[in-house]
């Protein structure tokens, strides 16, 4: 998720992206910042305005635009008997400017901010090279989201004075919010370097670096900050964030902690810190930080769903069960805020919960994806594969969830077969992105959905073209090369995985399982297989790999122990269950071996004939025993 400032309505704060470690819905991480300024405050404003319309009027007007003062009027020496009518000299183009520009300023007052804009364009027509009058356009522009028509006035006002700071804040401005993040840098490097004490300037710089993942270069620019100043609460704050984002924990910790230091009640913080505390596994400490933070923010809805994660997790379910009925109690069914219940109810397994919760939101906000989203993926969970795809066709392409929206259709139709319809949806995403990880994954799940594992491996090669670091596709490649046969030029692409990345899990039980399958090189399957339990100790299927390598070394007993381990963690794994056949056969206790190989086959084990030949080998010992 992203930190989000808080809404008018909802009042809470969402963090970034941590799916990899805690089971939350999240999204990319995005740092904002206040808007650069916009118009003359009210009480200003007003002043400016009358001594503008007096001055402008007047026939001596000493106000200037552009630096440019109108000419005074001369007047003629007369005989005082032949008295002459003196007609008013018609406005000058400067004049003419100072009258829009009170009209505009008027209007302004007002709120008619349309009415302001034909007043100001017509006053930047009588004085067209006036450096304030084009800034002003460009602000006002801006404040009406019209971002490319302001960049014209901006740059502009920079060609007539190229070194006015407040003008490339500006510039700057307008570049981020209309996406030219490299231009935008730019501009605020220059402002930097001629006032190397502009906070805002800095902060926003930050922000773009974030946003670009230059998170080194982000908290450069937020030490200077905070000795510039130590007592700026954002910038403890945001350093914190992005430690927070990068999994650097202890540094993430002390940077929040300043925060609070300054201000003990900073929502955001609280609400940071008691992630750090959740996703380092310190639940007791979370708890109380989330009950804290509720404390003072009661109606903190995405806090209260933290909570009941740790709650579940620590065995409190009457906890757990409290927080979702205080999630009831603040806010109405339909209502977004009910968004996070009807994800707690799918997280649990409640399915149908979690439907009903979900569509009453759509219902009423038929634009709220992510809530469409995930009550596609409801009831993809539950099976129904049609009302699944219908709710993820109706996602909005410009949605940040529509590709993975897309990638669920095209996994749909691949279990029902529909190849080459998922290949057209695929295509169209590729002809955008071609060197898209997920999207290259995709490719080659659909050729080996259909056995056509060459035309997979091929496409894993073509997307491995652009960076032959990518973990997550030569991982793929190894499993591809396996499932093809070539078991050796598997085990070779799994050692350039952990060439590159030494501690990766998959890889290192990967290697380890397929010798102790094959039933060699046993001592460095076990030394592989042990790095990985200590760097991911819960998985079942590592500890089932573990298990195996004790069997295939005769140690039986070891490995029923470790399997039953294994079987506990993963629930119903039909190929644990047949591991743990195998050992209690070798053990001689075949009634426990006829149960557990009955139990993989109940779980249709991909390999049926070779299940029932145990089964049936297992019955006859039974007799011979009987």
């Amino acid at each position: 998720m992203s930190l989000t400032q808080r809404s008018s309505k909802r009042g809470r704060f969402e963090i970034g992206s941590f799916h990899q470690r805690i089971r939350f819905e999240q999204a990319p991480m995005k740092l904002s910042f206040t808007a650069f300024g916009g118009l003359l405050p009210a009480n200003r404003l007003l002043s400016f305005l009358f001594l503008l319309v007096f001055f402008a009027i007047g026939p001596t007007g000493c106000a200037t635009v552009n630096g440019r003062a109108p000419q005074k009027a001369t007047h003629p020496v007369v005989a005082a008997a032949e008295p002459k009518t003196v007609r008013p000299a018609k406005p000058d183009a400067t004049q003419k400017a100072y009258a829009h520009f009170a009209l505009t300023s008027v209007a302004l007052n007002q709120g008619r901010y349309q009415d302001a804009r034909k007043h100001l364009e017509k006053a930047i027509q009588n004085d067209p090279d006036s450096v304030y009058l084009n800034t002003k356009m460009a602000i006002l522009l801006k404040g009406l989201k019209e971002y490319p028509e302001a960049l014209v006035y901006a740059r502009k006002s920079i060609g007539m004075d190229p070194k006015n700071i407040h003008t490339l804040a500006l510039l700057g401005d307008l570049y981020t919010l209309t996406g030219k993040d490299e231009l935008a840098i730019v501009e605020y490097q220059n402002i930097l370097k001629q006032d190397p004490d502009n906070k805002r300037v800095r902060l926003l710089l930050t922000t773009i670096l974030v946003r670009k993942k230059q998170f080194e270069k982000a908290l450069i620019q937020l030490d200077i900050l905070i000795k510039q100043d130590p007592e700026l609460v954002i910038a403890y704050y945001y350093q914190g964030r992005i430690n927070l984002e990068t999994g650097h924990y202890k540094a993430a910790e002390k940077s929040l902690d300043e925060a609070l230091k300054l201000n003990k009640t900073l929502e955001p913080a609280l609400f940071d810190k008691a992630t750090l505390y959740q996703i380092t596994g310190r639940d007791r400490e979370a708890v109380k930080a989330y009950e804290d933070l509720l404390s003072l923010y009661p109606d903190n809805i995405p806090a209260r769903e933290r909570l009941v994660e740790v709650y579940l997790k620590l065995g409190q379910k009457s906890d757990a069960a409290h927080q979702v009925e205080l999630i009831k109690k603040h806010s109405k069914p339909g209502e977004p805020e009910r968004q996070v219940l009807g994800l707690i109810y799918l997280r649990q397994g409640k399915i149908d919960e979690s439907i009903a919760e979900l569509d009453l939101i759509v219902t009423a906000w038929p634009k709220d994806y992510k809530s469409r989203y995930y009550l596609a993926t409801a009831y993809e969970e539950k099976g129904d594969s049609h009302k699944a795809l219908e709710q993820f066709k109706l996602i909005d392409q410009n949605s940040k969830y529509y590709q993975n929206a897309q990638m669920h259709i095209i996994h749909l139709l691949i279990l029902e077969k529909k190849f080459d319809e998922a290949l057209k949806i695929l295509d169209r995403l590729m002809a955008q992105d071609r060197n898209n990880t997920d999207l290259v994954l995709m490719l080659a799940a659909i050729y080996e959905a259909q056995e056509k594992y060459d035309e997979a491996i091929h496409a894993v090669r073509e997307g491995l073209k652009p960076d032959e670091k990518n973990v997550s596709l030569r991982f793929r490649l190894g499993v591809l090369l396996d499932k093809a046969g070539r078991k050796e030029a598997c085990i070779q692409e799994m050692q350039q995985v952990l060439k590159i990345d030494p501690d990766n899990v998959d890889a290192l039980n990967y290697i380890g399982y397929t010798y102790a399958e094959q039933g060699v090189r046993l001592d460095e399957a076990l030394f592989l297989i042990q790095k990985a339990m200590k760097l991911k100790p819960n998985s079942g299927y590592i500890i089932d790999s573990l298990g195996w390598v004790y069997f295939q070394k005769g140690q039986y007993e070891k490995a029923v122990a470790t399997l039953l381990k294994a079987a506990t963690l993963t629930g119903e794994d039909p190929t644990i269950q047949e591991h743990l056949g195998d050992a209690y056969h070798k053990l001689k206790e075949y009634k426990k071996a006829l149960q557990y190989y009955e139990k993989a086959l109940s779980l249709e084990h991909p390999e049926e004939k070779r299940i029932k030949e145990k089964i049936a080998e297992v019955r006859e010992r039974l007799k011979t025993e009987n």
